[in-house]
């Protein structure tokens, strides 16, 4: 929950009543009646179960038209409390379930107001978590082999369409292609796995899990195991509480190997064309030099948000004998022990590879940084931000990954950042003598345009801060170099112009300047025009850098339908990749079974590049 006080028992009936009357007004189409028991400013976010779409409404002007397009085809009942309800200061909060003509889901509310008969709603959850009829199938992790009085077929996907297209002498297509094998794509196929869906994961790297063993070889996970979880299969107690990249790696090959994933490694997407006739993709793959055309009704492109590096055009890198690399190209520091090594960056790669290239014995290590970062470290991002829900004292208080997850995605995007910022401020309050440092050495940091720090930052613009490990006292202690308000006007021969005049020697330059929108991969493989119709691909819209508006209070074109139909994008860090990757596998289940999904609102594309 939000707070942590114990419940009272005498606010089961607040809810209790508030959820039935809600019912009742729904039940008889009742929209107004229905809309007057939210506040007038008051949020109904909804996954999937209402919209068929991941869709915030905010304020009762936009509840009122989302339930006008939508009721009389949902048709919710079943509404039910489930646990305690927690209340404090005047706020009471409780899980429920419910049901709709299609599906069962589980919901959050939070509840304010003057008195308990009058309390209203401030936020509303609705989030699909079944199909009636095509409910998740046990599979390799399942019990005993015998499910719903039959022997379950342990036989992959693959497996069984090989032997029925020898008999047959017919090719069976997929019904989706994921392209990418990092987290996410392999999170959506064991959903898929799940609910019976034919899916097929399109990797181009030889294993799974390369997308991380590729890294630069310092790499590890600055969020929590309790973070990161993969669906089904949580990591084992013994688990290090941050993974190194190839620890994640290895968990990554073998969940592939023990959920029996359909997995095509060494296999490159080249293109993909919507046949309109057909209805259907034509996806063009290279597969151990083989070229092969598959055919899949959806085609989802799970790339990550770590994808397309974005590599600035630096003049003079065609006369630099040094090496000049992308961080996601950085193999580590062992190789440049005595070498004079240049960083372009000050965000989380960069402070990774900047600290290892000093451990490992490099002359000179120096930072480039260009814009302020926001800094926060480790220890008490635990202890104020991520402890609640994801840790240790979290599991043994009954919170299961699930319910953390959930209670995540409760609080609507556009209040974020309010309840965010006091955490924030009492970091910048405990850890006054870190920033106090590394203002003296002239590192630039904040908490954000609006002081909301780190999480508010990650969902405008996936980048921009640094969750420090140790590399920020390098960089106060001088052994990390520094030059800020700077950035790279040249490279010659031996060296590193500034824009400033200052003249650096470099072996080596890393940039470590990001990855581009992920609908890039969308003018790659299709064309520029379906990316155009996509338009920007992560973000809110909170007219923040790098974060144009208009609001559009859900992260753009994640986890939903797009303006392509059939396109889809999955991505994000390993915690968004397990919790959404269950909704965009219900919405491709939904489709597959030819079950009615009228999307509800579209969001119109105003960024498209």
């Amino acid at each position: 929950m939000v707070n942590g006080d114990r419940p009272h028992f005498s606010h089961l009936k607040p809810v209790s009543r508030w959820l039935r009357a809600f019912g009742a007004a729904l039940a008889r189409k009742d929209i107004d009646a229905a809309t007057s028991l939210f506040e007038a400013d008051g949020y109904w976010r909804d996954l999937v179960a209402f919209t068929w779409n991941i869709k915030t409404c905010e304020g009762q002007a936009e509840i009122k038209a989302m339930l006008a397009a939508t009721l009389s085809h949902v048709n919710p009942s079943a509404w039910a409390v489930h646990g305690s309800p927690m209340t404090s200061e005047g706020l009471t909060e409780a899980w429920f379930s419910f049901e709709t003509a299609v599906g069962r889901g589980i919901g959050h509310i939070r509840l304010r107001g003057g008195s308990l008969r009058g309390a209203k709603c401030w936020t509303l959850l609705t989030a699909l978590q079944e199909l009636k009829g095509y409910e998740e199938k046990s599979g390799p992790t399942g019990e005993a082999g015998v499910e719903h009085g039959a022997l379950v077929d342990r036989r992959s996907w693959l497996e069984r369409r090989q032997e029925e297209a020898a008999a047959l002498g017919t090719t069976r297509q997929p019904y989706c292609v994921i392209v990418g094998g990092g987290q996410g794509g392999i999170a959506l196929a064991a959903r898929l796995k799940r609910l019976q869906v034919p899916a097929i994961v399109v990797e181009k790297n030889a294993r799974a899990g390369d997308s991380w063993r590729k890294r630069y070889r310092s790499l590890c996970l600055h969020d929590p195991v309790w973070y990161d979880h993969m669906p089904y299969l949580p990591f084992p107690e013994h688990w290090p509480v941050f993974s190194p990249k190839d620890r994640i790696g290895d968990w990554l090959e073998m969940y592939v190997n023990v959920m029996e994933l359909d997995y095509w490694s060494s296999t490159e997407c080249t293109s993909a064309r919507w046949d309109e006739e057909a209805g259907e993709w034509e996806v063009s793959l290279l597969r151990n030099n083989l070229e092969i055309t598959v055919r899949a009704k959806h085609l989802v492109l799970a790339t990550g948000m770590s994808g397309f590096p974005n590599m600035p055009g630096i003049p003079g890198a065609g006369a630099f004998k040094g090496t000049l690399v992308h961080s996601s190209r950085h193999d580590g520091g062992a190789a440049w022990s005595g070498k004079s090594c240049v960083v372009l960056g000050s965000n989380n790669s960069a402070h990774d590879i900047a600290a290892d290239l000093w451990e490992q014995g490099a002359s000179s290590v120096t930072m480039i940084q260009r814009s302020p970062t926001v800094v926060v470290r480790s220890e008490l991002l635990m202890e104020l931000a991520w402890g609640k829900l994801y840790s240790e004292a979290a599991v043994r208080a009954g919170i299961t990954t699930e319910l953390a997850d959930l209670t995540v995605a409760s609080v609507p995007f556009r209040l974020l950042p309010a309840l965010q910022k006091p955490i924030y401020d009492e970091i910048r309050r405990r850890d006054a003598a870190l920033y106090a440092g590394l203002e003296k050495a002239g590192f630039m940091f904040h908490m954000g345009e609006d002081g909301s720090g780190l999480h508010s930052i990650y969902l405008r613009r996936g980048a921009g801060y640094y969750i420090d490990v140790g590399a920020c006292q390098m960089v106060i202690d001088g052994r990390i170099k520094l030059k800020s308000k700077v950035g790279v006007d040249a490279l010659k021969e031996n060296s590193v112009l500034l824009s400033d005049g200052t003249e650096l020697p470099a072996d080596l330059v890393v940039c470590a300047t990001g990855y581009g929108s992920m609908n890039q991969w969308a003018a790659q493989l299709i064309s520029q025009q379906a990316a155009d119709r996509v338009g920007k691909c992560w973000g809110l819209g909170s007219a923040t850098k790098y974060d144009p508006g208009p609001w559009v209070g859900e992260l753009r074109n994640m986890w939903k339908p797009t303006q392509v139909p059939a396109l889809w994008f999955h991505g994000g860090n390993l915690m968004q990749s397990r919790h959404y990757s269950l909704y965009l596998a219900l919405q491709l289940k939904a489709r597959m079974e030819s079950i009615p999904t009228p999307v509800y609102y579209l969001e119109p594309v105003h960024h498209l590049k």
